[in-house]
């Protein structure tokens, strides 16, 4: 089955830079999405980007916009999230998520078939 593994979390200060990766193995990419959602305590999941995998249009939460950067390397089979700029706000779990089929919203979670662990992101002031 399809597996998603996620790395490169950890702590950093506000300002500074991440890049979180999402391994995807037993996933054939093609024009379906991939996304990042997060996950911060008694907060709901949001999504934050997503990016068809086929023709390699994103989409953010224009609370990101300017700041992360979603990207996949076919290849690798991997999915990235670079993050600059980085707020405390941005604080959370991060998940990728992958769909099997093309969904109508990227932002609804419902609608991902696989998730990964999630790895903690976590801004200091």
């Amino acid at each position: 089955q399809v597996q998603l593994v996620e790395s490169g979390g950890g702590s950093v200060q506000a300002g500074g830079s991440l890049r979180v990766s999402c391994e995807a193995s037993r996933y054939t990419y093609t024009d379906y999405f991939m996304a990042w959602f997060r996950q911060a305590p008694g907060k709901q999941r949001e999504g934050v980007a997503a990016i068809l995998t086929g023709a390699g249009r994103t989409y953010y939460a224009n609370s990101v916009k300017g700041r992360f950067t979603i990207s996949r390397d076919v290849p690798k089979n991997t999915l990235y999230l670079q993050m600059d700029s980085l707020k405390p706000e941005d604080t959370a779990m991060y998940y990728c998520a992958a769909a099997d089929r093309l969904i109508s919203d990227w932002r609804a979670d419902r609608q991902y078939n696989y998730w990964g662990q999630g790895t903690q992101v976590t801004v200091s002031s």
